[in-house]
């Protein structure tokens, strides 16, 4: 058995979150999740905490590892949730384990690093992502899965790769991002940025935006300039915004700004869109594209969703021009969208 808390091990897997966690090119806002396994016990960051706070707050859960295990060769329901698999003795402050808690489970590694690297999804929402990343990573030992909803299904796909003798320590997630698996957490870092320098992308060049333009725009409406430059590029370049509007290309995306993305017709007021949304607060978008012009945030965003507004921007700017994409299907949309996991985890984003 080992010890309770064992710090040197967490201590190690605290600073490699918070170092992944503070890079937004690598996990914007509460996405991506660490884990370590000691024994028969696996600690796994808690679901809608920050990898960036990682140093600062107790944001690992204690999962009873065989336990688990056995669930998922069962296929007993607990083991979507995994709640019933922490050891609340251990776990004061009631933290609920991650969304994708399962799929560290099934990687055999002590080490899972899970990221949603931008130039990862920038390949894997492409539809010929698996031949482009057979390219680039020829020389590691790696899965493609092809959009499987993050947790259990997602999980399950990966076991049965395992289960037929696949020998994976990089996994490469369709649609969503990254995970690296190692047997220290050393070794998981060195993996992860061997990966990512395989997989850098050229970033296309964009406008700034037009500030002034913009504020006399929103004036008066609910919206505000997005803060950071970075999140208008998708406004600035026209095969950028291309991709945006065309659907939705990733699961945070849909979870923490809603399907798709809204871009402001020529000459269209902002406060006509509110009312094209029946000008219910709920309905509005979070954030309205205007082509050439910059990006507009819903005065009520936080921080969560200020991240993954720029993290749109970073993905189509890493997209070539004329790619084809693989974009969510509407029932996958859908499935998101009710999904209690992640209504659970967006409650607790600020």
């Amino acid at each position: 058995m080992t010890e309770p808390y064992p710090e040197f091990e967490i201590n190690a897997l605290r600073e490699l979150s918070r170092k992944v966690g503070v890079d937004p090119l690598q996990v914007q806002a509460a996405g991506g999740n660490t884990s370590v396994k000691l024994g028969d016990r696996m600690w796994i960051k808690a679901s809608g905490t920050c990898l960036a706070d990682a140093c600062d707050s107790d944001l690992f859960v204690p999962v009873q590892l065989d336990a688990l295990r056995q669930a998922l060769l069962v296929s007993d329901p607990r083991a979507e949730k995994s709640v019933d698999f922490v050891e609340q003795a251990l776990n004061p402050n009631g933290l609920r384990p991650s969304i994708e808690t399962t799929v560290h489970a099934v990687l055999p590694q002590n080490v899972v690093v899970h990221v949603h690297c931008v130039d990862t999804i920038a390949l894997a929402v492409q539809t010929n992502g698996k031949a482009l990343l057979q390219q680039l990573l020829a020389s590691f030992n790696w899965l493609w899965v092809p959009y499987r909803r993050p947790g259990l299904p997602l999980s399950k796909y990966i076991a049965s790769a395992l289960t037929r003798g696949v020998d994976a320590d990089v996994v490469v997630l369709g649609n969503h991002g990254l995970v690296v698996a190692a047997d220290s957490v050393p070794l998981a870092e060195a993996l992860l940025q061997r990966v990512r320098d395989a997989i850098k992308q050229p970033v296309k060049k964009s406008s700034p935006p037009v500030i002034e333009t913009l504020s006399k725009l929103s004036k008066g409406s609910q919206y505000l300039p997005a803060e950071e430059l970075a999140t208008h590029a998708v406004a600035m370049d026209k095969a950028s915004l291309s991709i945006a509007a065309g659907g939705s290309l990733y699961p945070d995306h849909v979870i923490f700004l809603g399907n798709g993305t809204t871009v402001a017709n020529q000459g269209q007021a902002i406060d006509q869109i509110a009312k094209d949304n029946k000008g219910e607060k709920a309905e509005l978008p979070l954030s309205i594209v205007v082509p050439e012009v910059g990006v507009l945030m819903h005065k009520e965003a936080n921080d969560s969703q200020f991240a993954l507004a720029r993290c749109l921007s970073d993905v189509c700017r890493r997209v070539p021009d004329g790619a084809a994409i693989n974009y969510l299907e509407p029932g996958q949309v859908h499935e998101l969208l009710h999904w209690e996991a992640e209504s659970y985890r967006q409650s607790l984003a600020q």
